[in-house]
């Protein structure tokens, strides 16, 4: 008996000691307290904080850069974290603030980078877009072109990735990145929902109007493995630059079979491997009064471009983000139209299935001629 008495005392001692630690520690934050897409909206520009982030001891450290950007802050080492939508000749992209670094690693450190002075961010210098179109719909803004992503500090041959205000620990790619559009009310508006991929020589760029019913399901953000032609379809064309109106797209996920029949696509779990086949081939959405432009007309006061930059020593061909398409866990597609669609290893807080999954990418390399096999899956 004095032995089990002693046991049991024993292991309330334990208990009560483990307790007590617990107690002490501080909690290992993960979430911040508000969740970037539930932050604002802030009324531009004297309602925008100097930093939308201001959350601490959360795992991804703190916000890069800040969002109250003028002409103080107009230059090409800016860390405006503020970006645009409002039309063909004026948008801006989210990219690295310095070369050499994968997109896919630095998601949640991204700045604006724009096609017109006046926001307080780096300019896309001069030439570096290729082709673009605008499209204004009932029920968002967008952009979809062409570019040398190395005029913006991305390397070479990079399939890039997803920036939107969720991520997988909702404090957003960028954190704190905040973007507002002047085509929804006549004045500049934050949207809440927005979804931005960049990669391969391409982007494309959706803001959604924050009065409409579903604002978060055509800026879905739980499709970044499958990239612009499922998220943004569209008929962008190398070299042409124009402006249209358009019907909205269906959401990205949903399509009709030839059955009529209405279905959701869910992206597989990254644990069972990079994505092969998608088994359906997204609607583009009819667009009309189209007016196309001359690039040197519309996009002035840019900055001359700098010397193209290179891979860095993780370079294109030996990473999951090659050219070659080489496989990993995260596979993103930020091609125009249906074409175009890279692969990218994201291991920065990307979404998930849902978005309170904060588990962390684990990026493995695969056959090249398993990627090979992938690009003509998407490229055909």
């Amino acid at each position: 008996m004095s032995n089990s008495v002693t046991l049991s005392s024993f292991v309330a001692l334990v208990l009560s000691a483990s307790s007590l630690v617990a107690a002490q520690a501080p909690p290992l934050a993960t979430y911040p307290a508000v969740p970037l897409a539930k932050k604002g909206p802030f009324e531009y520009p004297d309602g925008i904080p100097f930093k939308v982030d201001t959350d601490t001891n959360l795992i991804r450290g703190l916000q890069k850069g800040y969002n109250i950007c003028n002409g103080t802050t107009e230059n090409q080492e800016s860390l405006c974290q503020t970006s645009w939508l409002n039309s063909l000749e004026d948008f801006c992209l989210w990219a690295p603030s310095e070369p050499g670094h994968e997109v896919g690693d630095i998601e949640g450190e991204m700045i604006a980078w724009c096609s017109k002075p006046g926001h307080g961010t780096r300019l896309i210098p001069e030439g570096a877009l290729k082709g673009v179109q605008f499209m204004k719909t009932p029920d968002y803004v967008q952009v979809v072109g062409f570019i040398d992503q190395t005029q913006i500090n991305m390397i070479d041959g990079d399939y890039g990735g997803e920036m939107d205000p969720h991520g997988a620990d909702s404090r957003g790619n960028p954190m704190g990145g905040i973007v507002y559009s002047d085509k929804f009310t006549g004045k500049p508006i934050q949207g809440i929902e927005w979804h931005n991929f960049m990669g391969s020589n391409q982007f494309c760029f959706k803001v959604c109007d924050p009065a409409g019913p579903n604002a978060a399901r055509y800026c879905e953000h739980i499709f970044d493995r499958i990239g612009c032609a499922f998220n943004a379809p569209n008929n962008a064309q190398k070299d042409v630059f124009e402006s249209c109106e358009g019907e909205s797209q269906d959401f990205p996920g949903v399509y009709t079979g030839a059955d009529g029949v209405v279905t959701t696509y869910k992206q597989p779990a990254e644990s069972l491997g990079p994505i092969t086949t998608v088994p359906y081939v997204a609607r583009v959405p009819v667009s009309s009064n189209c007016v196309k432009h001359e690039s040197a007309s519309i996009y002035t006061g840019l900055p001359k471009p700098t010397v193209s930059a290179t891979s860095s020593s993780s370079s294109a061909s030996q990473t999951a983000g090659g050219s070659a398409g080489i496989s990993t866990s995260r596979t993103t597609s930020a091609g125009p139209a249906q074409t175009g669609n890279p692969q990218n290893s994201n291991t920065n807080g990307g979404d998930s299935n849902n978005e309170s999954g904060a588990e962390r990418v684990v990026v493995f390399s695969g056959l090249a001629a398993f990627g090979v096999a992938f690009a003509a899956l998407f490229l055909a």
